[in-house]
């Protein structure tokens, strides 16, 4: 039933089959009809699942994207920088993606096996091996729970702002659970990396954050405790309370999930003639995507309304879309293939004029278009279109190859696209980042771990549905997304199996590779570095 949803994934040539059938549609009905009676048998051929072909741009895309993990994750502790060329500090989600980026790197045979292995148990090693404890300076986590930034060199808490993360150490834990199921073999590196990934993952204590039970907090200072806010749907925490209820040590229930979705109607509405289940930034439309396949599968929420989640980012992706074309606040560019609110690096915090009206601008922040969580200052980032590919292949790929074409100059670079671009910011005022391009306006010099990492994944996922169906093969994913309540499609057992069956199809190895030829991880030439951001965020 949850197929005819999914019509990304169905793009029947219906239109070519009606021109070969009648050259073209007519008004008139037909002088002599034939009688229901007597009309010749139709067979009618099953609809077969269609997906638009990649051009060779996101070949690119997936190289140059891999290699910004492969090259700036610190090769003597495997800490990734949250962001480059500026990186000042490491972000654990972002080692989380660098973690899902080295299988995706063995298969396509940009490395092999063992330099995987090797920098995945370097990494893996390293966070065990870090200082944890209650006190404000040297140490790296607390509880299972790790700082969102670390000293790229030391691992330790990065400055006194940095808040312990439990939705940054659910990204974290996601790139080390599909390190778990990835790594299969019986060697024993392999084996450390599965027992090191259980005994990390084993040690976060969610219930410990749960000081407004059932919901679990946004995290911990040292300075004043427990963050008040919690995580309360619908935005990037799915995975959180998936993985905290998944559990096999310290395990929050299954009211988790029931307080945690029990906003939705709120955020249940239309947007741009699309009824869905709003967030406004993509990105907590991607996050959980990234290595949970939703399709088919659902909780007691979506199957009141009849679809999935998949879907229910296919329509984000749609109305984004919509959005830029409609272009109400008519910032420059927007359009039918230029589309796509993330959060995402930005010029400044300013007050400027634009076609008459005072608009405010931001620098890093959160962007978007929906029901609520609306904000939008003309500020586009690649990686929203770009990591909603498995969801709207036939938009997504247009708005790629577009973005590539009017804007790659000078936005598309060493690690494929840099952060963001915002061409109606013209103005001359100290940037906080980036730098203005004559008659372009301002775009990103850096590159933001969080936002490389679903544009890899997702490609990875489209081509052969590889991320997912590895996890997929997780104990605790299926646990955690049982115990909220989700069922059907690969979560119920197989006739022919008699358990879940999941199939996993390897990524196309690159025809270098194939032919014998490893990079083993050199990076191609370089294109033009972008310049240095003045600040991090």
């Amino acid at each position: 039933m949850l197929d005819k949803f999914h019509r990304n994934w169905m793009l029947v040539p219906l239109v070519a089959a009606l021109v070969v059938a009648g050259g073209c549609r007519k008004s008139e009905p037909a002088s002599t009809p034939i009688p229901i009676e007597t009309a010749p048998p139709v067979q009618v051929e099953p609809l077969k699942e269609t997906r638009p072909e990649l051009p060779p741009l996101f070949r690119d895309i997936e190289k140059r994207t891999f290699q910004f993990f492969w090259d700036t994750t610190n090769e003597q502790n495997g800490l990734t920088p949250d962001r480059y060329p500026s990186r000042p500090f490491a972000s654990i989600a972002s080692v989380g993606f660098a973690l899902t980026a080295y299988p995706i790197g063995v298969e396509r045979g940009w490395v092999n096996r063992t330099q995987a292995v090797d920098r995945t148990l370097l990494t893996l090693e390293f966070l065990k091996k870090l200082p944890k404890g209650p006190q404000r300076t040297g140490k790296g986590g607390y509880h299972g729970f790790y700082y969102h930034f670390l000293d790229m060199q030391t691992g330790q808490r990065f400055q006194s702002w940095v808040e312990l993360s439990s939705v940054d150490t659910a990204l974290l834990m996601m790139g080390v659970l599909f390190a778990q199921s990835y790594y299969d073999k019986e060697d024993p590196r392999e084996k450390k990396i599965r027992a090191l990934a259980d005994e990390l993952y084993r040690g976060v204590e969610w219930t410990w954050l749960q000081k407004n039970k059932p919901l679990i907090s946004m995290g911990w200072f040292p300075e004043s405790g427990v963050i008040k806010h919690d995580w309360v749907g619908y935005n990037e925490a799915m995975m959180l309370y998936i993985l905290a209820m998944g559990s096999p040590t310290h395990a929050v229930g299954p009211e988790a999930w029931e307080a945690w979705s029990r906003s939705y109607a709120d955020s249940w509405g239309k947007f741009e003639d699309e009824e869905y289940l709003s967030f406004g930034p993509l990105f907590g439309h991607q996050y959980s995507h990234v290595w949970i396949d939703f399709r088919g599968i659902q909780d007691d929420f979506m199957r009141e309304r009849g679809i999935d989640y998949f879907e229910n980012s296919r329509r984000a992706a749609y109305a984004h879309r919509a959005y830029a074309i409609a272009n109400p606040l008519r910032w420059k560019g927007y359009g039918e293939n230029v589309w796509g609110l993330t959060a995402s690096d930005g010029p400044q915090h300013t007050l400027q004029e634009y076609q008459g009206e005072k608009r405010q601008f931001r620098h890093y922040s959160a962007r978007g278009a929906g029901i609520r969580d609306t904000f939008d200052d003309g500020t586009i980032a690649p990686t929203a279109a770009v990591a909603s590919l498995p969801f709207a292949p036939e938009i997504v790929i247009p708005a790629t190859v577009q973005m590539h074409q009017r804007y790659g100059e000078f936005l598309y670079s060493s690690y494929g696209f840099l952060d963001s671009f915002n061409p109606s910011f013209e103005y001359d005022v100290p940037l906080k980042t980036g730098r203005l391009v004559p008659g372009e306006g301002w775009v990103a010099s850096d590159y933001i771990g969080i936002d490389q990492g679903p544009i890899l994944a997702m490609i990875a996922n489209y081509r052969s549905e590889f991320v997912w169906n590895v996890m997929k093969r997780n104990p605790y994913i299926r646990a955690g997304l049982e115990k909220a309540g989700f069922r059907g499609g690969w979560l119920e057992p197989q006739p022919e199996s008699g358990s879940a069956g999941v199939k996993t199809e390897p990524l196309p190895a690159e025809p270098e590779a194939a032919a014998g030829k490893q990079t083993n991880g050199k990076k191609e030439p370089k294109a033009r570095e972008p310049a240095k951001a003045e600040q991090a965020r």
